[in-house]
Parts: C-alpha cells; structure tokens; sequence
C-alpha cells in the first residue's frame, strides 16, 4: 500500500467521524447533549461535558483532516514527473553527435584522375 493510498483512507476515514460528530449536534440543545441531559440536574456527564466533548472532538477532527490533506500533497503521484538523469544523459549523447566532426569526401577531380 502506497503512502498516497494511506492518506486517502484515513482522510476518509476522519471525514467520516466528523461527519457523524456533527450530525449528532444539534446548536438548539436537541442533540446528543440533551438526550444525556434527561431531567436536568440528573444528568450522565452532563449536558456541559458532553457539549464540550463534542466541540472539542469537531474541532481536532476538522484539525486533522485538514493536516492530512496537506500532508497527502506531498505524497501524492507526480504524473508529469520527468526522470531528470535520463534527460541529461540525453542531452549529453545529443552533444557528442553534434560536436562529432562530420567528414565528408570530396568527389574525384579531373587532375586527380592523371594518369
């Protein structure tokens, strides 16, 4: 499994989690908060403490996968990626041909064929 290929399954994975979190708010005291909340006073946790949880939880989820996009840019595939020693050594055969000297024969004359 490649590096990009991880990134991708657990920025899915995190979007996933963010998404329920923020389902399960609901800003008008409806939510997961009240249904622990119950008959006020008497609450498992508290409305409080389950509003913070879930706030503190949105916020290091959103964090996280907005590290991990960031961090899947550098490990994502250069498609255009040019492999840059094959293009020197090209560039360096291309100048020994060219500066290779050219000889060229010079066709016989009528003084060179004197017999």
């Amino acid at each position: 499994m490649t590096t990009y290929t991880l990134f991708l399954v657990l920025i899915m994975i995190v979007a996933f989690l963010l998404i329920l979190i923020i389902m399960v708010q609901n800003p008008k005291g409806g939510g997961l908060s009240s249904s622990f909340g119950g008959g006020g006073s008497q609450s498992l946790g508290g409305v409080q403490n389950t509003t913070n949880f879930l706030d503190k939880s949105t916020w290091t989820l959103s964090i996280v996968l907005l590290a991990l996009i960031l961090l899947s840019n550098f490990a994502a595939p250069k498609v255009n990626a040019v492999d840059t020693s094959s293009e020197i050594e090209n560039t360096l055969q291309n100048r020994e041909v060219q500066s290779a000297p050219i000889q060229t024969t010079t066709p016989a004359t009528t003084q060179d064929t004197v017999q």
